[in-house]
């Protein structure tokens, strides 16, 4: 089991599709390190193996070293989620001093002058890519990530020999969800048929490449690679509330970062006992509870659907995933 914490929701960039709506400005309410390290107790004892620190920009928080080192004590696997433009050599270093053991870091185009614009700050492609090389000089895996929009569609695949070439381990393509200020820009999110396309286009690609690609928050990945009879090491497509939630900075629990549906608060109860018992969770956990087309899906265990495409365009995280019509699995 996975989870995300955005420990901070400062960042020193301010991209274009940021669901958490970050910027350099401080915030108040952030869980502080104590609260931190009782959460993290809370995590292990919940039963989860891998700790996402993100943001945000969790390098803007200075304790992150101390709380990804605590996490490792306690059992956890910390890794990273980040932007990569912080990550100098004694930066790195401190990660893996730390036990941080893998970081996904951010690569949207080929293009460096595209991924700067979507970005918002010049020169952090250069500074990404000497991040990522900074942790793999450590010895700290690296994933590459990527939020896909029609402006960068058609070069995703591109992105994946990128990140084969400067020694990632995994690429995966986030399909865009409108949610915070993804919601300003959500006239270049893929057309049905689109996203559709490009899970294949990503598929076929693994079957050529010995890097792991996953198509995130396109969970049909999942039936679409039983039908072709591939292996993939995930379980199922969507996991949130199941095998995945995101705590937010001021220690909100949400189901996923893009699905802004609150299932309680660390602050008011233990993060073990509402994993357990929140009514959120446990009518994610009861496939009976989902609707339309995902509801009568034979590959709903394998699949799911996505809960926050769902919720962002009905209102309801139990309701089918829009591109359930354009899912040729659905029958």
């Amino acid at each position: 089991m996975i989870i995300s914490w955005n420990i901070t929701k400062r960042c020193n960039l301010y991209c274009d599709h940021c669901y958490r709506d970050s910027s350099s400005d401080y915030f108040t309410g952030e869980l502080s390190t104590k609260e931190g390290k009782k959460l993290i107790e809370e995590i292990s004892e919940a039963g989860f193996k891998i700790l996402v620190l993100s943001g945000g920009e969790p390098l803007m928080r200075k304790d992150v070293f101390e709380l990804a080192h605590y996490a490792k004590q306690v059992g956890l696997k910390p890794v990273m989620g980040t932007n990569g433009t912080l990550i100098t050599q004694d930066t790195a270093k401190q990660l893996k001093n730390s036990g941080i053991e893998a970081a996904a870091i951010s690569i949207d185009h080929i293009c460096e002058e595209k991924h700067d614009l979507f970005r918002n700050a010049a020169g952090c492609f250069q500074k990404a890519l000497e991040g990522a090389n900074n942790c793999i000089q450590a010895g700290i895996r690296v994933q590459i990530n990527t939020t896909i929009t029609k402006e960068n569609k058609d070069y995703i695949l591109d992105i994946t020999d990128l990140a084969r070439k400067i020694g990632a381990t995994s690429h995966h393509p986030f399909f865009l969800v409108e949610v915070g200020r993804g919601e300003q820009i959500s006239h270049v999110s893929l057309e049905n048929n689109e996203y559709i396309q490009l899970i294949n286009s990503i598929l076929d690609k693994q079957l050529e490449t010995d890097i792991e690609l996953k198509p995130t928050c396109a969970p049909q990945f999942m039936a679409f690679a039983k039908h072709r009879e591939m292996k993939m090491r995930f379980s199922r497509g969507c996991i949130a509330g199941i095998g995945y939630c995101c705590i937010l900075p001021n220690g909100d629990v949400h189901i996923c970062p893009y699905l802004p549906v609150k299932a309680g608060s660390v602050k008011e109860l233990p993060f073990d006992q509402l994993w357990k018992d929140s009514t959120v969770f446990n009518s994610l956990r009861n496939f009976d509870n989902y609707k339309g087309k995902c509801g009568n899906c034979a590959n709903l265990s394998v699949c799911g659907g996505c809960r926050a495409r769902a919720y962002t365009k009905t209102g309801d995280y139990l309701a089918e995933d829009p591109v359930s019509n354009y899912c040729f699995m659905r029958n």
